[in-house]
């Protein structure tokens, strides 16, 4: 049971990262649009974040790294429009709700992991992040 959850993982992971790839994720130049950058970021942290939570690991580990996107967005609201931070305030919340989810994971790595718990956090986070990129182009 676990093989076919992880491999299933693995397989979410990497539509993903191809989605990333080719929405034009990567780094943004210095010159570019802010509200580009902000979607850019956002992106990243989005896929960086349900990324982590579908490789799963060492709870500790996953809590931590979605402790530090947490922490990026944050960071990223404070240069932004008070609707745009708004909507970033949201991503925060949620993966902050999903650090939280994380440090209950099992840290038996043959233990059986609830898959639905994990795709709700994932799509908790999308949704967020697609709700700041929406505002942002909003503006």
């Amino acid at each position: 049971m676990q093989r076919i959850m992880t491999s299933t993982a693995l397989v979410f992971a990497g539509a993903l990262l191809l989605s990333g790839c080719t929405a034009g994720g990567g780094g943004s130049s210095p010159s570019a649009d802010p509200c580009e950058t902000v979607q850019s970021e956002v992106r990243d942290i989005s896929n960086g974040a349900q990324n982590a939570l579908a490789a799963g690991g060492d709870p500790s580990e996953v809590q931590s790294t979605l402790e530090d996107y947490s922490v990026r967005v944050t960071e990223l609201g404070e240069t932004t429009s008070d609707e745009v931070s708004t909507e970033l305030e949201a991503l925060t919340g949620a993966l902050d709700d999903a650090a939280e989810f994380a440090a209950t994971l099992p840290s038996d790595p043959e233990a059986e992991v609830d898959s639905e718990a994990v795709a709700e956090h994932q799509t908790a986070i999308q949704d967020a992040a697609t709700s700041a990129s929406e505002a942002c182009s909003a503006e």
